[in-house]
This record gives structure tokens, sequence and C-alpha cells, in this order.
């Protein structure tokens, strides 16, 4: 092992606290046991992780580049921990979900709100990550389930639909075409459009959508996430086009919000492997999620 836990704990500490002393003090260990661990992981590793400045520590290209696998290293390690603490104390156990970002701000905390009420013994960890992230954490058993949207196409994963919701629009405040009651390609052709990446499913749906009206479908600004479409749509900079999920939070707001036309539906699916049975907290999500 290059980096014990108990080095990575200590190395995301001095990342986030930008000091020895400060680390020290955070980790109840004195500074100089700090700064031999600090050596002796360099050593490890064979490349420096800090380089001094006056009074602080300034982290290298490597450390940069380690930091996110670290801290990802140490919520697994946790999440072993509570499991183990869990299931030797008899408790309801941990149930791991990885989820896109669309799922994550629109049904995942409803779906999440109403689990919880049923099963109040039952933690949950969630996790947000794109699409294929979140199919190779359900393959590798990094996470019991997943939530997401658009086509899987792996053979190991399990995928059951979820439920459906029909692409909409996010109008400027006080935008004209607030006065229907919904709204056509033909409508949109000449306004300022914002949406997300070409590879995404709302945008493959409504590159299809436009094409079958005949009418070019040209995208002014190009989000990676929709909670930025439906800002900058709220806030004036033009029309954001995407799924209903991603409207939920739009809706609860107040928005101007006005269903596509024809109507255009995106499935939400629930994944899971094929070659992992599933614990009892994930057969209850499972079930509970299917019945709603």
């Amino acid at each position: 092992m290059i980096l014990t836990p108990r080095e990575m704990a200590l190395f995301r500490q001095v990342m986030e606290l930008g000091s020895v002393t400060a680390a020290a003090a955070a980790l109840n260990i004195s500074q100089p046991a700090v700064s031999k661990m600090l050596q002796q992981a360099e050593d490890r590793l064979g490349f420096r992780l800090f380089l001094r400045q006056r009074q602080r520590l300034l982290p290298t290209t490597e450390a940069l580049s380690l930091f996110p696998e670290v801290v990802s290293a140490l919520a697994g390690i946790e999440l072993v921990q509570r499991l183990g603490r869990d299931l030797r104390e008899g408790k309801g156990g941990l149930l791991s979900l990885a989820v896109t970002p669309t799922l994550a701000h629109g049904l995942v905390p409803q779906l999440v709100k109403q689990f919880r009420q049923a099963h109040p013994d039952v933690a949950l960890s969630i996790r947000a990550h794109p699409l294929q992230e979140v199919i190779r954490l359900v393959i590798d058993h990094r996470v019991e389930l997943g939530l997401a949207m658009g086509p899987v196409g792996d053979s190991r994963v399990m995928v059951r639909d979820l439920a459906e919701r029909e692409l909409g629009c996010v109008l400027p405040p006080g935008h004209p075409l607030s006065q229907q009651e919904s709204l056509t390609a033909q409508d949109l052709v000449e306004e300022t459009l914002i949406c997300v990446a070409p590879h995404q499913p709302v945008r493959i749906l409504l590159q299809h959508a436009f094409e079958q009206a005949g009418l070019p479908l040209t995208v002014a600004i190009e989000v990676s996430q929709s909670s930025i479409a439906c800002a900058l749509a709220e806030e004036g900079a033009g029309i954001a086009v995407l799924d209903g999920f991603a409207l939920m939070p739009a809706n609860a707001r107040g928005a101007q919000v006005r269903p596509f036309r024809p109507q255009v539906a995106v499935q939400a699916r629930l994944l899971q492997s094929r070659r992992r049975p599933l614990s009892r907290q994930a057969e209850g999500f499972v079930g509970f999620a299917l019945r709603r």
C-alpha cells in the first residue's frame, strides 16, 4: 500500500487547511508528527506533495491530481466502516446509490424523502455522476443501485423503467411565449435556446423533434447540467429546453414552464448489477420505487 488510510486523511486535511499546523490541530496530533508522516508518504510515492511558500504549503501538480481520488477512497472507507457498525448493531443498514445529476435534483429528492418516511432505519449514501460513471459504479459493485436516463447498453446491468416525464421549456420572466399553453419547434426556432450537451438524451430527442419539423436546431448556450440551464433561463438569458425531471425544481419555484409539443417523453431507469444479489435495503428501495 503506497498510502495508508491515516496518511490519506492527513493529506486531505493539509490540502483543505493549507498548513501543517492546522492539520495537526484538526487531527489532534503534533506538528512534527504531521511533517514526518508527510515525508514518509512522499518517499513512498516518489514525488513531492507540497511546496513551502512563507507559512503555507502549496500543493504540487501531482497532489492536485491525487486529491479527488483520495477523497473518494476515504468516502469508500467510511461507508465500509459505517456498514460494519450497522450490521454489528443490528441497525437498518446502508444503501448506496449513484444517480445522474438531473435526477439528483429532480426525482431523487422526492423518492428518497418518501422512502425514508417508510424506512427511517435505513441510511442512504447518494453520489451524483454522469451516466457512464453510474453504470461503471453499478457494474463494479461500488454502489448497489443506479438511477439514470438514457440507454445503458451493457448486459451486466439489469434495467427497469421507473418513471416518465416529457420535455418542457423554462421561459424567462415575462417572455411573450408564456402566453401560450405549449411550445413547438416552430415557436422556438428563432429564440435563444439553452440546452445540455449533444450526447445527452434530452438533446438527442430535441434534435430529432426539430428534424421531424423540418427545422434547424441552433443551441446558443450549451451547459453540462440542467440546473445551470434552468438558472440561466430564469435569469433571462434564453429559453431552456429540458426533460421533465429537470423541470421539477423549476416548477416548485414557480418558474414559467411550458410543455414542448408534440410530446417527447424521457424515461428514468433503475439500474442494478446482474452479478450481485440485492441487500434487504436495496430490495426494499426497488420495491418502493416501482410501486410509486
